[in-house]
């Protein structure tokens, strides 16, 4: 029985009609309920907490305490929306906005501008608090070595201070999740440090990413356990994380010990934003979910890599991402001059970023598949990273195999692949 799917493609929809009998499965995430009221909610959970004392019990009155936030890049994670409670609640204990310092973690990216801090914290909190950011070549204190030889640096403003971490839950592709650890490795942690941590990424013994890291991927994860060393070393005293959905909206916090509370977060947003799949598909169909998602190359890759969990080897890959503007930032794209002479992996090592790493990621992704784009992209450019690049998606199905007959071919479409994460024999 033919059905009709739609796909949306920068500000268009494109319409495609596939033969239900090949479709394994149309992948969405669930529908999430936002948090009504955040006030009542964290509250609640700073009152009862996973894995350490509660809140009123950690803290009390002549504290100095440092607040830890995620930057600008990061402002989904909603922090200027309940980062008061936090305070509020910190200033009932007789803890003063005097003793409260609020400090970005940065990690390698740039300081942030005024009114930019205004958006991280929101515009009371930045008229009371002081807010600074961290820079990963500033003043460090040495806290250990983590066993996998990593140098723990961190920003020297934590000594003699209780600190609250916050961040937001998400999938990662390097570090299985994002948030708990990463706000302090790489958030406030020195550039050697990063550097150290994030060589984990690339494999020890060949020109390849680590095999033992992934998105959603924590058991085993060299990259992952170094984060959790080193945050131990820090010693945090509380976690507060949220989880946003696609729309923006605030579904889900966790509150407490580091780690023990974060884990809890990550197996919460697998639940709810990994799609349980029973095999992998010849061919994917998937789409970034339209603008501003695919507004570039670079921010299209997120779904380039969703869609790889649940793709067979070899198979192929059709995302339709418009990109208008473009590959992206050159700190993604120029590092397509050292892949152009076959010196992609020993420039990465030598100078590894997190734009290089997902640039170095995306060429493995085409190593292992027929990767088509439908993208306004031209052809040439992506070529040398084992892209094909077509205008429309009646090129990309020929290109597939599909318009010529596929009735042995199974396939799997993913309509909003940015937020819809493939778990397949996962740990």
């Amino acid at each position: 029985m033919l059905n009709n799917y739609s796909f949306k493609y920068g500000s268009e929809i494109f319409n495609l009609e596939l033969n239900d009998e090949n479709i394994l499965a149309a992948l969405h995430s669930k529908e999430l309920k936002p948090i009504e009221n955040l006030e009542k909610k964290l509250n609640y959970l700073l009152d009862n907490p996973i894995g350490t004392k509660p809140f009123d019990e950690v803290f009390e009155k002549m504290d100095e305490v440092l607040i830890v936030v995620s930057d600008v890049t990061r402002l989904w994670i909603k922090t200027a929306s309940f980062l008061s409670i936090i305070i509020d609640r910190l200033n009932r204990l007789g803890i003063e906005d005097r003793d409260i310092t609020i400090i970005v973690a940065t990690g390698t990216h740039r300081g942030q501008t005024v009114e930019e801090h205004k958006l991280i914290v929101g515009e009371k909190i930045y008229e009371r608090i002081t807010v600074l950011d961290h820079d990963c070549d500033g003043e460090m204190v040495y806290c250990g070595t983590t066993s996998r030889g990593t140098e723990v640096e961190v920003n020297k403003i934590i000594e003699g201070k209780k600190i609250i971490l916050t961040g937001g839950i998400v999938h990662h592709l390097m570090a299985g999740f994002g948030g708990g650890r990463k706000s302090i490795l790489p958030g406030i942690a020195s550039r050697r440090t990063i550097n150290q941590n994030h060589l984990h990424a690339l494999s020890p013994d060949e020109p390849c990413s680590n095999p033992l890291i992934g998105v959603g991927v924590l058991a085993d994860n060299p990259l992952n356990y170094d984060m959790i060393e080193a945050a131990a070393l820090v010693k945090p005293d509380f976690l507060v994380n949220s989880i946003v959905d696609t729309s923006g909206n605030i579904v889900h916090f966790v509150a407490g010990h580091f780690l023990k509370a974060w884990e809890s977060g990550c197996k919460w947003t697998d639940e709810n934003f990994g799609v349980k799949i029973q095999e992998k598909a010849d061919i994917v169909i998937a789409s970034c979910g339209g603008y501003p998602k695919d507004i570039n190359l670079y921010q299209s890759t997120k779904s380039l890599f969703n869609a790889a969990l649940a793709l067979k080897d070899g198979g192929t890959m059709i995302l339709l991402a418009e990109c208008i503007d473009g590959a992206g930032a050159d700190s993604f794209f120029s590092w397509i001059e050292p892949l152009k002479r076959g010196e992609l992996d020993n420039a990465l090592r030598e100078g590894f970023t997190i734009p290089g790493y997902i640039f170095y990621a995306s060429i493995e992704s085409s190593k292992n598949a027929n990767v088509v784009l439908v993208t306004s992209i031209d052809a040439e450019m992506i070529k040398p990273m084992g892209m094909k690049a077509v205008r429309t998606l009646e090129e990309a199905l020929k290109l597939a195999g599909v318009a010529d007959g596929y009735e042995d071919k199974k396939i799997i479409l993913m309509p909003y692949a940015g937020s819809t994460v493939p778990l397949y024999n996962k740990k």
